[in-house]
């Protein structure tokens, strides 16, 4: 037992930063859009996961050392590169896409409050207050390690995909043949995948956390192996969404008309997909589930908005700094929150919705960030012998021209109503 809990502790000594921002993109609009995968599409997206783990690793591994190597985050190095003018258009494009995707982990808050039967405005405002109060008043040390082990939450879709009894052969064949329909739907599906796996603003948190923890060219070893775990592990749990839906919901419509057949419409429909794990209590395992990880990314997200703006423009940002010494970053980090849980808060906002068009959003201004890092990283001025390898460069220019295509393609479908 004792060591059991020795090894665990090492594990812990090196998760961090990798770790939580990969299992960041696990959070409620992430629960959403891979259960919706699974759903509609049933096995048919699971290829995606496999070329989307290795670029996941390689994006995050060139945030790791950009910020290990010159001790900068990456808006930091955007001004430095690209000037004020595009320094400022990137930050305005990714402060208005996290305040979006902000108001998506409260929502998934709200649709917590409203399984436990309790007043959305009343947990919503409690909630942005106690993620503000948890940031201000606690060691970052402590809030890292607890953000980790809140994120071993999502085990429990591992469990319950298991427990679904799904075809394993039609998920062996759904995960190594790739199959691609041509539909707005499909493509949409794809892209907002795209965009929950490798959010933009995913990198700019973990280049940050990585300055912020101290980390320099000497825990280059450290940070890689954070980042692959972690990686690894937030793939694997999305495809056991898709797997627990695909065997349940999708299954389920297969053989039942369209007047009787699932759609989620709501964040509770999702719910059906635990039934094979939690029974009766599904709803309520999956009311905690997005509860947590709305709380979670809430915290998560406005964070990484205030470090972005403040990096870019010269401000203190550190979550161990007091208010008096750090004014603007706590500023923006509890103005992200208060406009976050406003939007929530509209009445007859169709959450789901919201969620789907902030996961595709994120995928079409993905492929933006990615140049902007390529360029960077591969200046030997900036970088000096860690510029990136032929075989990152390939893998990540490879990532950002086929996102970037279907992102074109996603646009001009829905704008001439092509293959719906």
């Amino acid at each position: 037992m004792k060591r059991m809990l020795r090894r665990l502790l090492i594990i812990f000594g090196v998760l961090g930063p990798g770790f939580i921002t990969a299992s960041a993109g696990n959070d409620v609009g992430g629960i959403i859009q891979y259960s919706r995968a699974g759903a509609q599409f049933g096995y048919a997206t699971l290829w995606t996961l496999l070329p989307l783990t290795v670029s996941l690793i390689v994006v995050q591994e060139m945030a790791g050392r950009m910020g290990a190597v010159t001790g900068k985050g990456l808006s930091g190095l955007i001004r430095e590169n690209f000037g004020v003018r595009w320094t400022f258009f990137a930050m305005g494009a990714l402060f208005l896409i996290n305040t979006g995707i902000t108001a998506t982990e409260f929502a998934g808050i709200a649709a917590a409050a409203d399984i436990f039967h309790l007043s959305r405005y009343i947990i919503v405002p409690f909630s942005c207050i106690l993620v503000f109060l948890f940031v201000l008043r606690l060691n970052n040390k402590i809030v890292e390690r607890v953000f980790v082990i809140l994120s071993l939450v999502y085990l429990g879709y591992i469990v319950s995909g298991c427990l679904a009894k799904p075809d394993w052969h039609a998920v062996a064949q759904g995960t190594i043949v790739p199959t691609f329909i041509t539909s707005i739907a499909f493509v949409a599906m794809v892209v907002g995948l795209i965009g929950t796996t490798i959010s933009p603003y995913m990198q700019f948190f973990l280049q940050s956390a990585v300055v912020e923890r101290g980390s320099r060219v000497r825990d280059i070893f450290a940070v890689r192996a954070d980042i692959v775990v972690g990686s690894i592990l937030a793939i694997a749990l999305a495809g056991f969404m898709i797997i627990a839906n695909g065997a349940t919901i999708y299954i389920f419509n297969q053989h039942h008309d369209d007047h009787h057949r699932i759609i989620i419409n709501e964040a509770i429909d999702v719910a059906v997909a635990l039934k094979p794990l939690a029974g009766q209590y599904a709803s309520a395992l999956f009311g905690f589930g997005i509860l947590n990880a709305g709380l979670f990314t809430a915290t998560v997200l406005p964070l990484a908005t205030a470090f972005i703006v403040c990096e870019a423009f010269g401000f203190e940002a550190a979550v161990d700094r007091r208010f008096k010494e750090a004014p603007v970053f706590y500023s923006l980090f509890g103005s992200a929150l208060v406009v976050g849980a406003a939007i929530v808060l509209i009445p007859g906002l169709n959450y789901v919705n919201l969620i789907t068009y902030a996961q595709e959003l994120q995928g079409i201004v993905l492929p933006l960030e990615l140049v902007l890092m390529l360029v960077i990283i591969n200046r030997r001025r900036v970088m000096g012998a860690y510029t990136n390898s032929l075989a990152a460069n390939v893998i990540a220019w490879a990532t950002t021209i086929i996102v970037g295509i279907l992102a074109i393609a996603y646009v001009i479908m829905t704008i001439f109503g092509l293959g719906s």
